[in-house]
């Protein structure tokens, strides 16, 4: 968008002048005057008892639930994940300020992109209109076949676009010049001398907005088979980059943020649908694969996207083309994970048929990244000889190789190899018991099944289960061994999000039991993991000391015995992976990476023998 990269003191200081802070906070959070100050529940984290202050006086805001501090610009960027200058650009206009601009170039260029923006927002009004007059009694019944309610149409401004030129007759009357509406391509234009038309005709239309919520584009769904496409976005323009725009994220972001899980879907009737269903916290790129910018801006809202595209031959190969792009740019922390719904079957699909319900437990399993590189690879693959192994072996060393940081590398050359080997153990097992004879064939089948039971359990997972588990169960054990689980990352992207939030709780309400806490995990969307966690079957079945009954001692000695087994193995895989690479390529990266996990193993095991 151009934006500027500093701002004189002067332009900012007149901004801060202008906007009180309780102004432009309380457009987030609800406030109410105590004394000089005002006061409410903190945007940082859950609260009931209000820790959250503002001060206009000395312009600034202080959270003391998180220690979150600053002035407007701060609360924007913190609040809303923008860039400073994003800030900047939202605060001034609230402020009645036009940005600086430095050349006549630049000041023609914002010019003629406020004009773009109005002519957007013009279309944008009009379309509305359309869909509750008249000529929009058949969009209208399309609609509601949909079960979509006015408020959900309201929320996405959801329009109509009629048959002939009748946007482009009533552009005159708003002052929008045709050379601007053929900017933003309202308008196509004519051919061999023809006139210019309406770029949309007899379509529902979709408007398109960017993060602050402005119309930059459409998206039209045809209402007829003979229209086509059926889908017909706006092209690119000056105010307009579909590779860089996610649909219904000005809509989404406040949801996600929230609920730290944001949904990528392929179109906007599913994003549309799954809104009118309560999830209202999902986005959709606009007919292109999921692109390196828009998995950078879906981070900024949260920090594992989770992408749930359609279950047919292409919605699979969006997919992987998605989890390829996220591949190059994968930094601790931050992944995406993938939603595998059934054949032919898309997120209205599944609304329709089956609930929200459904379509909540296809979320809440959502597959890591790793694990749908891994399913392409050995997709349709035969892999009965040496030469054919040694393929695919090949085929996920090139995959590994596009991931840039070291760390993340090491980890996924790790599992990688991890699941090669129980791959080709199981086929192993399984390709030698069908040529048995019927006295071995028992004795063999024995030896299967124990090979299946071992090579679908993960040891790394469940022994952060029983670590989790145990922490939960016994407040003794929380000072005592809070700082390191705190610094652990757990394989299941969902059981890592309820560690966080347990250790935030943990440490905000210390003198709370560990009823109270899990009563509070439960209220935040964790009573399937808790349930899955502290039962039978769950840590339990491999950890009797997890249990709450067990006493404070053993619990500390199993606490320790199994962190220690979770971190030893964890050492000695990455040690030798990092030999193994030293081995390829004696470059000093690869020295430095082997030095460096070979110390940390090194102080590990001298702690533990302390």
């Amino acid at each position: 968008m151009g934006y500027r990269v500093s701002y004189s003191h002067e332009f900012l200081s007149e901004i801060k002048t202008r906007l009180a802070v309780s102004e432009i906070v309380s457009r987030t959070v609800s406030l109410k005057r105590r004394g000089r100050e005002f006061v409410g529940l903190s945007p940082f984290n859950n609260e009931k008892t209000p820790s959250f202050t503002v001060n206009n006086e000395k312009g600034f805001f202080h959270c003391f639930s998180t220690g979150e501090h600053g002035d407007i610009f701060q609360f924007l960027m913190k609040t809303q994940n923008l860039s400073f200058s994003e800030a900047v650009e939202i605060l001034a206009e609230s402020a009645g300020l036009a940005l600086p601009t430095s050349s006549p170039e630049e000041t023609r260029n914002s010019e003629k992109r406020s004009s773009m923006l109005e002519a957007a927002e013009v279309a944008c009004k009009f379309y509305e209109d359309r869909l509750q007059s008249t000529d929009g009694n058949e969009a209208k019944k399309y609609l509601k076949q949909r079960g979509f309610t006015e408020e959900v149409i309201r929320k996405y401004r959801i329009g109509y676009a009629p048959f002939g030129n009748v946007l482009k007759s009533e552009l005159p009357k708003y002052s929008v010049p045709e050379s601007i509406a053929l900017d933003v391509r309202l308008l196509n234009p004519g051919r061999d001398g023809r006139e210019t038309f309406d770029f949309f005709r007899n379509r529902l239309i979709f408007p398109i907005f960017d993060q602050r919520g402005r119309a930059l584009a459409f998206g039209g769904r045809a209402l007829t088979d003979s229209d086509q496409p059926k889908y017909l976005n706006s092209p690119d323009t000056d105010l307009f980059h579909k590779g860089d725009i996610l649909y219904g994220l000005s809509e989404a972001r406040k949801s996600a943020i929230e609920k730290s899980e944001i949904i990528v879907v392929e179109g906007y009737i599913d994003v549309v649908s799954l809104a009118q269903s309560g999830i209202d916290n999902s986005v959709a790129p606009l007919g292109t694969a999921l692109t390196e910018k828009q998995i950078i801006t879906l981070w900024k809202t949260c920090p594992e996207p989770i992408i749930c595209f359609d279950g047919d031959q292409a919605g699979r190969k969006a997919a992987l083309r998605a989890a390829n792009n996220a591949l190059l740019l994968l930094k601790p922390g931050y992944s995406i994970r993938f939603v595998m719904l059934p054949d032919g079957k898309d997120p209205d699909d599944i609304l329709r048929e089956s609930g929200t319900n459904k379509m909540r437990d296809f979320l809440d399993n959502a597959i890591p990244l790793y694990e749908i590189l891994w399913r392409s690879l050995i997709s349709g693959r035969l892999l009965d000889t040496p030469e054919r192994r040694a393929a695919l072996e090949s085929s996920v060393d090139s995959i590994i190789a596009n991931i840039k940081d070291s760390i993340i590398k090491s980890h996924y050359k790790q599992k990688m190899r991890s699941k090669i080997f129980n791959y080709f153990r199981s086929l192993d097992t399984n390709f030698g018991t069908k040529k048995s004879n019927s006295t071995k064939f028992k004795r063999s089948k024995k030896v299967r099944l124990r090979a299946k039971v071992e090579t679908s359990i993960d040891p790394d997972r469940v022994r952060q289960k029983i670590l989790l588990a145990a922490f939960l169960n016994h407040s003794c054990i929380w000072d005592y061994a809070g700082e390191r689980l705190g610094k652990m990352i757990f394989v299941d992207s969902r059981l890592d999000l309820l560690r966080q939030f347990a250790i935030k709780l943990i440490t905000k309400h210390s003198s709370l039991e560990s009823t109270e806490i899990c009563t509070k995990l439960m209220g935040l969307g964790f009573d399937k993991e808790l349930k899955s966690l502290l039962c039978s079957q769950g840590a339990y079945f491999h950890a009797s000391f997890a249990r709450p009954e067990t006493d404070s001692d053993t619990v500390r000695i199993g606490w320790d015995e199994t962190y220690e087994l979770c971190f030893r193995g964890d050492f000695d895989r990455d040690v030798q992976l990092a030999a193994e690479d030293l081995v390829k390529q004696e470059t000093d990266s690869a020295l430095k990476v082997f030095k460096s996990l070979k110390n940390q193993r090194q102080k590990f095991n001298d702690i533990n023998k302390n």
